[in-house]
């Protein structure tokens, strides 16, 4: 939670302006940031200085391993992110890949489960790495990629958080997530909790044990319409000692994850929180 803080403070405090294009607004911008989480000492990093809607960041995880490709998919497990980008981004409308209301396309899960060769093949890259890490394996290479250049004119929105690699020592699983861009006030905390759930969830699939979860930022910012929200509000605010986070039992395997698991088989306890804060969107 500390690290978060600390991250907004510096945007705010030593923050370069930027113009964004695709936005038509100033970001507060800084390079590179790496925050770690202790995943196997029980950090939950979930924002304490407003109320995070933690589950939607499960949500939209949880659709991202099953390759959802529909904003309706992710409603209908209760994640709401989509609705914008899918229907509300003007180039992404008039893109003729686009296959009618909530169409994503080849975005994030899509190339996670379903990777194009040029030789038309698919390759499933999640099933992979869980099998290596179940075996006990890592050859270096446990990495999930959804960035793909040669695929972004197929869908409505690049990916930010693109990489995550995972290492084996022992039965000690870790985890490397780098991220390209990330609008803090609104994403950062999501974000946060996606990797530290990436490490619980395929530590615990895999029968091995969580230990440290790495996110690396390479271009953090907020926007104008955000800034004093964030200089006068969130960082006026105390930090509540982390909650902790625990898994329903019953799930066991990838199969699990990609047919009856919901966001209701994971716990969130001891979350205090302050009041929530209404950042502007930008899509």
């Amino acid at each position: 939670m500390t690290q978060y803080l600390e991250l907004c403070r510096r945007i705010v405090e030593e923050g370069v302006w930027i113009e964004n294009d695709r936005t038509g607004k100033r970001c507060k911008t800084v390079i590179n940031a790496t925050m770690t989480y202790n995943v196997g000492a029980g950090e939950c990093p979930l924002d304490t200085t407003r109320k995070s809607y933690w589950k939607q960041a499960i949500a939209e995880a949880l659709g991202y391993l099953r390759g959802y490709s529909s904003a309706a998919q992710f409603r209908a497990i209760g994640c709401r992110t989509w609705d914008e980008n899918a229907n509300g981004n003007e180039s992404w409308l008039k893109n003729s890949a686009r296959k009618g209301e909530d169409d994503m396309g080849r975005v994030y899960g899509v190339q996670l489960r379903d990777w194009r060769t040029p030789e038309g093949k698919s390759i499933d890259q999640l099933r992979k790495v869980v099998s290596n890490l179940s075996a006990g394996i890592d050859d270096r290479g446990e990495i999930l990629s959804f960035y793909n250049p040669g695929e972004f004119h197929l869908g409505c929105l690049r990916p930010c958080m693109h990489t995550h690699q995972f290492s084996l020592l022992g039965d000690q699983l870790y985890l490397t997530s780098i991220q390209r861009s990330m609008d803090v006030p609104l994403g950062g905390n999501f974000n946060q909790m996606q990797v530290y759930f990436l490490l619980v969830i395929m530590a615990h699939i895999t029968g091995n044990k969580p230990a440290l979860a790495s996110h690396h930022v390479v271009n953090a910012h907020l926007y104008e319409d955000q800034y004093q929200l964030m200089k006068d509000v969130h960082l006026k605010r105390e930090p509540f000692p982390c909650p902790t986070f625990e898994i329903n039992p019953d799930i066991k395997t990838l199969e699990d994850l990609e047919t009856w698991v919901t966001p209701d088989d994971f716990k969130v306890t001891g979350y205090q929180h302050h009041d929530p804060i209404d950042y502007p969107f930008s899509v």
